[in-house]
């Protein structure tokens, strides 16, 4: 738990963050302070471990932007120039091509299916409530769109249609015993990195791009993903939600940058190199989960 966390419980040569037992007790605090609760007696002695989180949280997403800084200055800051480096990011972003998702589509067994599916349930980051923390005072045009795009994830009023439970009927027909504590850091990273944008407002720019990005080039690898359960025995409703993505992304990707990005971008071209940090944040920790997975899966 976090209360459990030591400045020393990092991994020998690693970056201070990127650590497994770092990543635990983050997940577990985000897990904690984003589920609903009633009034507590201890609500100070809250705040002083939420101050202390806040803090090494910061240090974390520092970590991740050094990494990226200098990619990510080199994005260009007019509208045509940005949103052409920003496409681009479908072919040459970090971790795109992964040969994770061709084998996922036609070699992926059952048991490697349902482990990497507990993989990423675990995770915090329903990107539902990630759009919707992220909308918080946006300037008009991105607001509206990012509420067009969390009304689609919500099923648009339709609970048949909403994104999450459609997920969960893949999770429980896998009998996925998804846990933070039986969870690979990588993915622990990612999720914590995509709550610490949505829910810190000097991160907001870098959640549009973090979320854009998942839009950008989440169908490819929800096609695999579809494919390789159709090939396993899925019913077509067991695999609805990524055939779903597979195609709705497309649409969501080509609306969120021309109704999020552009005008972000054109109001304010200093958001350009905020937006590129956040869509670079997330492809790297969608690479290091990609890696992580293909050495847990293939050996």
């Amino acid at each position: 738990m976090a209360t459990n966390l030591r400045a020393s419980d990092t991994l020998a040569g690693a970056p201070q963050f990127l650590a497994d037992s770092f990543q635990r007790a983050l997940a577990h605090w985000n897990h904690e302070r984003l589920s609903p609760r009633f009034p507590s007696g201890d609500w100070q002695k809250e705040l002083d471990q939420d101050l202390r989180m806040r803090r090494l949280e910061g240090g974390f997403m520092e970590e991740l932007r050094a990494e990226i800084a200098a990619e990510a200055a080199a994005a260009p800051a007019d509208v045509e120039g940005f949103i052409a480096w920003f496409e681009a990011l479908k072919e040459v972003g970090p971790g795109q091509g992964d040969p994770l998702f061709p084998w996922i589509a036609e070699e992926a067994t059952l048991e490697s299916i349902r482990w990497m599916m507990a993989q990423e349930a675990a995770g915090e980051a329903g990107f539902d409530d990630l759009v919707a923390m992220t909308q918080v005072k946006m300037p008009t045009l991105p607001k509206l769109e990012l509420a067009r795009n969390y009304w689609d994830e919500m099923g648009r009023g339709n609970p048949k249609g909403m994104h999450g439970p459609m997920l969960e009927v893949l999770i429980q027909t896998l009998e996925v015993d998804a846990s933070i504590d039986t969870t690979v850091w990588e993915s622990l990273a990612l999720a914590n990195a995509m709550t610490a944008m949505a829910t810190t407002r000097r991160y907001a720019w870098q959640s549009v791009g973090a979320l854009g990005v998942i839009e950008l080039t989440a169908p490819g690898r929800s096609a695999a993903t579809a494919a390789g359960l159709k090939r396993l025995g899925f019913s077509e409703r067991e695999r609805r939600y990524f055939s779903l993505h597979a195609v709705l992304d497309v649409k969501h990707s080509e609306d969120w940058n021309r109704e999020a990005l552009r005008p972000l971008v054109e109001e304010d071209p200093r958001r350009a190199t905020a937006i590129a940090e956040g869509a670079l944040i997330r492809l790297k920790a969608g690479q290091r989960c990609f890696e992580r997975y293909r050495r847990e899966l293939w050996r």
